[in-house]
């Protein structure tokens, strides 16, 4: 009685692909980590708080770490274990490992301490109910896995052609694990400075990223939509705005990028204005005119900041243009040359790698702006706006990782996961924190997340022991390299 078509063997090619495709589901969050570093915001509040009132909203908090156990981190470790010992995929194996080592960075960035080296072996050896190993202990890991998967990849090995990311090229994929290292390595600046000194030659060594060529993009289309843009043109239409610090810092710098980003529906009294302006083409997305959102309001106390901004209604502020970078099929971008850049930019200036700091400043900039070409609708940036704002905005001596990390903010624009990570690490950019508390008790902003009920459940002891010795399971509580 054994049905004839069920699956008893899956293709590794194909988990690291799924992996690959869910990672982009969700991976800007906008309850949490593009709304804690003040990039968008929303009022409305319910089912969908999060960091717009500073609420630990347990329906929400969980999503990454339930969707990265369930599917992302099976999917990779049984992919793994089926390749380990196979020397004609030994491309995969190692392309499967980079991706599980970025996937889990996310992740622990995301809560701190989680299980790690016993995750995903349920089917393999049994294990049910896996420790919980320290931060630590676990970028101790990622380090390893990124240094060592990324040089044994080898172009006279297999080749992965349904790679949904390069195709198979192994070059692309080197600088990608090598570009993941030097992230990872970074991460480390502020609780082991010699450390992460080692493994940023190491990965400049192994060979960065040269180019947005090398860009780790997920390309999208009406089969296969962007989460993000069908939520903002779906049942979260009109439901998030520009926020006031994001938009007045790009305005103040003329940033010619605030005229990609944001759109304004002026004079719109109601959702449907929105809707019907934006179906008549009539959104303006002239930087003159953008006014962000401010934070520490909901719908029902937003009026008076409404009226002092001289506004028809809080839908009249700045969001995101829902026809280009909200748009469904616009592709979602997960490891870019620019942000590399800019880690590479900032090692230089501490003397951990060598080169021009100013050049790779500059180089980041310009292939941020540039890469916003990849969105559909007008989004290309004459060179003569790149040129005139890197002329105007130069790596100035003694501010330099304050600007290398405030152009991170902008260059990692709904990114969520990766931004709020650099925010807590590099402290940049300085903008004011939400002042709504609500369970905030210790710090001015959201610094982890709250593991899922879940866990509380189905791996209750080994979470305690997780909680006793990271701190409680709250908004405030720092996640291991996050110090003061």
């Amino acid at each position: 009685n054994t049905n004839p078509i069920r699956l008893t063997s899956i293709d590794p090619a194909f988990q690291l692909n799924t992996a690959i495709v869910d990672f982009g589901v969700g991976y800007g969050d906008l309850t949490y980590p593009v709304t804690i570093i003040r990039q968008m915001i929303t009022p409305f509040t319910g089912v969908g708080s999060g960091a717009n009132i500073n609420d630990d909203n347990r329906g929400q908090t969980g999503s990454l770490w339930n969707s990265a156990y369930q599917g992302r981190i099976k999917n990779l470790t049984d992919g793994i274990n089926s390749t380990k010992d196979d020397p004609d995929k030994s491309n995969l194996y190692n392309m499967l490992r980079i991706w599980r080592a970025h996937t889990f960075m996310v992740v622990t960035d995301t809560y701190g301490d989680l299980p790690y080296f016993g995750a995903g072996l349920g089917f393999i050896d049994g294990t049910a109910f896996p420790e919980f190993d320290t931060q630590e202990s676990v970028y101790n890991d990622i380090l390893n896995e990124l240094e060592s998967a990324s040089a044994a990849l080898s172009s006279s090995n297999d080749v992965v052609s349904q790679d949904v990311l390069y195709g198979g090229d192994i070059a692309k994929w080197k600088r990608l694990g090598n570009s993941l290292l030097l992230r990872a390595a970074m991460r480390l600046s502020k609780v082991d400075a010699t450390k992460a000194q080692t493994f940023v030659a190491k990965a400049v060594a192994g060979g960065l990223m040269q180019s947005n060529d090398d860009n780790a993009v997920l390309r999208h289309n009406a089969n296969f939509r962007n989460s993000m843009g069908t939520n903002l043109n779906g049942g979260q239409d009109g439901f998030y705005y520009l926020d006031v610090e994001f938009v007045n810092y790009l305005k103040t710098n003329n940033d010619p990028r605030l005229s990609v980003f944001a759109v304004r529906y002026v004079g719109a009294a109601s959702n449907n204005d929105q809707k019907d302006q934006n179906s008549a083409g009539l959104g303006d997305s002239s930087p003159e005119v953008q006014i962000g959102m401010p934070q520490g309001f909901d719908v029902s106390s937003i009026a008076p900041a409404v009226e002092e901004d001289g506004l028809a209604s809080l839908y009249d502020y700045s969001t995101l243009d829902k026809t280009r970078m909200g748009n469904a099929e616009a592709p979602s971008f997960l490891v870019t040359y620019s942000l590399t850049q800019l880690l590479l930019a900032e090692a230089i200036v501490r003397g951990w790698a060598t080169g021009d700091a100013s050049a790779a400043y500059k180089s980041a900039i310009e292939a941020h702006m540039e890469q916003l070409s990849d969105y559909p609708g007008n989004t290309t940036i004459a060179q003569s706006d790149i040129d005139d704002y890197v002329i105007a905005h130069p790596l100035t001596a003694g501010s330099e990782i304050e600007l290398i990390n405030t152009q991170y903010w902008v260059s990692s624009f709904i990114m969520g996961n990766e931004a709020w990570a650099n925010f807590r690490r590099s402290g940049f950019p300085v903008v004011a924190p939400n002042p709504l508390r609500s369970s905030l008790t210790t710090e001015d902003f959201i610094r982890r997340l709250t593991y899922p009920d879940g866990e509380f459940v189905v791996n209750q002891s080994n979470i305690a022991v997780a909680i006793s010795r990271q701190g409680a399971d709250v908004l405030d509580t720092r996640v291991w390299w996050d110090v003061k």
